[in-house]
């Protein structure tokens, strides 16, 4: 290979030069470990166990060996990573740092100051923040959604800033910057806010100096989108058709069958084992959902829909994958076909979840029912289905009405 290929140090490191296609190869092992640059003395891409990489640059400095993180595998571009290292190893060299600091003054790597010429990076906080607190705060689906807008939105804009450097106006331009994606954009700024929290808890910044408060967050079309009974209809010949023909896995139209009758979220469906289901009971006892453990509690066509799905020997899954043990991992695809089939464009698999809730006021049930039923944890979750409440109120007063106008005329 020949520059690029990859030789080992008398210490186990890994010596190559760094490229997007050297670091993506490299695999986890059970201790972390460091491919330096070849290049580039002091530049390089530390793998933790769980997969993470990160590049780092080394220094001497006073005798004594200075390390900084630049920033995340896959956010930040090897080619960017490689700038960035020079710089700072230029920089030293010369006794001085990136932010015009003397390095004759203090080591920065010596001591975990908290004024703010030496505090740590966004960059740096963003990294432990996911490290350290996401894991034991949020759930495996948030961890991913935090991980994916600070790669995308925040290290971009900020990741090189110090964390007592930013404002409420660097905070401002970057939630203003993304106002066509405004949803994307509250959820930036909702990281952000979290981000700096525990910023002020770790001694990083100044307690109540959050620069994300009172940054207004952009409003967002809160989609309510509800099947009628003629959609309805054509979803199920839909799917009874796709079981005939075979033209869709049974494990995907289950799973659709299951969501509608339920109104259950689709990671509840998808992650259900045969050990959380109860089916003599009518039960599907969910160990940790969004909201933690609950109950769900089955009508009988979606027992029906349990007691028909084939158990896998050997796999836990209710919805099974292909792959022996495995579960369906997406419905993406099978359900843009089902739904282009059944004329239903546009609508979501969490569509289907407000259609349930949206039927149970139909038929009556109030809405602390309907939230026991789609397991919300706060009674503001479900206010949001009250407008529905009125249309059996209404049907009833049309009855009346018209009952007494009929005998009148």
């Amino acid at each position: 290979m020949g520059r690029s290929s990859v030789s080992t140090t008398h210490r186990g490191s890994v010596v190559a030069r760094i490229t997007r296609r050297a670091v993506d190869a490299l695999i986890a092992r059970e201790r972390e470990y460091v491919l330096w640059d070849r290049d580039i003395k002091g530049f390089g891409v530390r793998v933790h166990p769980s997969g993470r990489k990160v590049y780092i640059v080394k220094y001497r400095h006073r005798g004594r060996v200075v390390k900084r993180t630049i920033g995340p595998h896959g956010a930040i571009p090897p080619a960017a990573a490689r700038a960035r290292a020079a710089e700072i190893i230029t920089a030293a060299r010369t006794g001085r740092d990136l932010a015009g600091r003397n390095l004759g003054q203090a080591d920065p790597a010596a001591q975990r100051p908290r004024d703010g010429a030496a505090a740590p990076t966004v960059g740096e906080l963003a990294e432990r923040f996911l490290e350290e607190y996401v894991p034991v705060r949020c759930k495996p689906a948030t961890a991913h959604s935090y991980r994916g807008s600070i790669a995308r939105h925040v290290l971009p804009r900020l990741g090189a800033r110090r964390v007592t450097d930013v404002t409420r106006g660097d905070v401002a331009a970057l939630h203003h910057g993304m106002h066509a994606i405004p949803y994307a954009a509250n959820h930036a700024l909702g990281i952000l806010s979290a981000l700096f929290t525990v910023a002020e808890i770790w001694g990083l910044r100044p307690e109540g100096s959050n620069p994300c408060r009172h940054v207004k967050r952009f409003p967002e079309a809160k989609r309510e989108r509800f099947l009628s009974d003629e959609e309805y209809r054509r979803l199920g010949a839909v799917l009874r058709k796709a079981e005939k023909t075979g033209t869709e896995s049974p494990g995907a139209v289950a799973a659709i069958r299951l969501l509608v009758l339920t109104g259950c979220r689709l990671s509840e469906i998808m992650t259900l084992r045969w050990e959380d289901v109860e089916p003599e009971a009518a039960e599907l006892r969910l160990p940790d959902s969004k909201t933690g453990a609950r109950v769900v509690h089955l009508g009988g066509p979606a027992v029906a829909v349990l007691r028909g799905i084939p158990r896998v020997e050997g796999n836990p899954w209710v919805i099974a994958g292909r792959r022996p043990g495995s579960r369906l991992a997406s419905l993406h695809y099978p359900w843009g076909r089902i739904r282009k089939r059944a004329g239903l464009d546009g609508v979501r698999l969490h569509d289907l979840r407000h259609s349930f809730a949206s039927g149970g006021l139909l038929v009556g049930e109030n809405l602390p029912m309907i939230g026991k039923l789609l397991g919300h944890s706060q009674v503001q979750t479900t206010a949001r289905y009250a407008h529905l409440a009125d249309d059996p109120v209404k049907a009833a007063a049309d009855r009346i009405a018209s009952r007494i106008a009929g005998v009148m005329d």
